[in-house]
């Protein structure tokens, strides 16, 4: 990982860039069918629930967070608020907010860390492929511009279709609900699996997403996206029309047009792109390829030997 220089966090007032005007988003999940015939009943379950106080970040870590925002604003970089102040307002569900993650366009992240810098707080860019860091104290802001598995960079697009909110108090834009999806869906290790947090996206939002969107965005691992449609019909069998038709057929016909075939690929394992520890014996054992480098990945030798030392230490 690289260090850099640290230096004193001294709280000071910036000026907010204005953000660009789009509409902000719903906050309500959509039901197909009321959960109960007393409508102030249902209307409980679909508020969040209100955080436990020893989820909520502090008012000093708040301050952090807002400070980060301000700065990056003030110099005109462009970012988008992910994690559980995303999470919640799509599907209503409470997380803990100790954690603050900001998604920054990959070409951006350098002129970013640069600027935070400047500005006095500690930074790190903790994995030169997809994450950096900004301290101040015990607390920290995730800088996110790729996925550890290489395969969703922060691009054009998360920023083209981001909708506006209010997060700590500032005007903020927000990671897409379909980038959101499309990211988590590759998140199935066994300490740590998004499943569930894709299929209550499709829940609470099916109706809103950008399918075609979606679909390109998972262009070549469409099985992963595939995957996860079928467990929310197993999840919610009773909603499992509420993903498109056209969407499944679509799916359903790529797959039927190669049951009879194997991909000529030779020996090559793509496990590795949802889980990095779970497959280690395929690639360091067993003789397969690892489908993170290319032509099927997008990472380098060096990448994945220190993403895969750091298992059990970092996120």
């Amino acid at each position: 990982m690289v260090r850099r220089s640290w230096t004193k966090f001294e709280p000071h007032t910036c000026n907010r860039r204005s953000q660009p005007h789009s509409p902000p988003i719903s906050v309500q999940p959509t039901r197909s069918t009321p959960l109960s015939d007393d409508p102030d009943a249902d209307e409980r379950r679909q508020r969040p629930r209100r955080p436990r106080r020893e989820d909520l970040a502090s008012p000093m870590a708040q301050a952090f967070y807002r400070k980060v925002m301000d700065t990056l604003q003030a110099a005109g970089i462009d970012f988008l608020v992910g994690g559980a102040y995303a999470f919640t307002p799509y599907t209503g569900i409470d997380r803990s907010t100790k954690d603050f993650d900001l998604f920054v366009h990959s070409e951006q992240i350098h002129d970013a860390l640069r600027i935070l810098e400047d500005a006095g707080f500690r930074t790190e860019l903790t994995f030169p492929h997809w994450l950096a860091k900004v301290y101040h104290r015990k607390d920290f802001v995730d800088l996110i511009f790729n996925s550890g598995n290489g395969v969703t960079p922060v691009d054009d697009g998360w920023f083209e279709h981001a909708p506006t909110g209010e997060v700590l108090g500032l005007p903020v834009k927000l990671a897409p609900a379909e980038e959101m999806l499309w990211s988590k869906a590759f998140v199935q290790e066994r300490e740590r699996y998004d499943g569930a947090d894709v299929i209550h996206i499709i829940r609470s939002r099916a109706e809103r997403l950008d399918w075609d969107r979606i679909v390109e965005r998972f262009g070549e691992q469409w099985r992963v996206l595939l995957q996860a449609l079928v467990i929310f019909g197993f999840v919610y069998p009773g909603e499992r029309t509420r993903v498109p038709q056209h969407v499944m057929t679509t799916l359903i016909d790529r797959l039927r047009g190669e049951l009879d075939t194997n991909a000529d690929v030779g020996r090559l394992c793509q496990g590795t792109m949802i889980s990095r520890q779970q497959y280690l014996p395929d690639t360091l054992e067993w003789g397969y390829t690892d489908g993170r480098l290319a032509p099927t990945g997008h990472m380098t030798v060096r990448q994945i030997e220190e993403w895969t030392a750091a298992i059990g230490t970092i996120k």
